[in-house]
């Protein structure tokens, strides 16, 4: 990320948004339970929110220095943060209930690297499990504010096949206001 895009990422103006926008519409309706793993969290703004309604929460971030802090911040809590990479995973398969993933999908470098986080995102679920998540759309303000920096958007239109590729069902799509939402679920009946 840019230096601008990890200072307003660590603003309590974007943790306002976050609280009271993006996370409740993002996980309305979805009941979070244990073995939830959030990839992405960047500073943690949104395992912020997140830890206080799940039981365990694996954080996976890329940044080292980042998943460093977050560690560091949230040691002693219900919070476990690993560095790594979404689309090689280094958990087990069926490992997790939930995997959640907000507003970072769009700096994965390609949409194939995408693709390859969505079939990562699938295997380490468990039978029944949910890939639960937002992000933004293109736009002229998202691209100004990505610049020196990495942007791939992902067409809201397209997105349900491309889970549907990796193996999701159920696949449920939201757009509004620059911003989209999505939750698919592994099919309970997955040998």
């Amino acid at each position: 990320m840019n230096r601008f895009h990890r200072w307003c990422c660590q603003s309590d103006h974007w943790k306002r948004k976050l609280e009271t926008e993006i996370l409740p519409w993002s996980l309305n309706g979805i009941k979070l339970r244990d073995q939830v793993l959030e990839i992405g969290p960047g500073p943690g703004l949104t395992t912020d929110w997140l830890r206080g309604r799940c039981g365990y929460i694996t954080c996976l971030e890329l940044d080292a220095g980042m998943a460093h802090a977050l560690s560091q911040r949230t040691a002693n809590t219900n919070v476990i943060v690993r560095v790594g990479d979404a689309t090689a995973m280094p958990f087990r398969d069926r490992t997790f209930s939930f995997v959640l993933s907000f507003t970072m999908l769009h700096h994965i470098p390609s949409s194939g690297l995408q693709d390859r986080l969505f079939q990562e995102a699938y295997r380490v679920l468990k039978p029944g499990g949910a890939f639960v998540g937002a992000d933004s759309t293109s736009s002229f303000r998202m691209r100004l504010f990505h610049i020196a920096d990495t942007m791939t958007t992902i067409d809201p239109e397209k997105l349900p096949a491309r889970l549907q590729t990796a193996g999701f069902e159920d696949v449920k799509l939201d757009a509004k206001g620059g911003r989209f939402r999505f939750s698919a679920m592994r099919p309970d009946s997955d040998p």
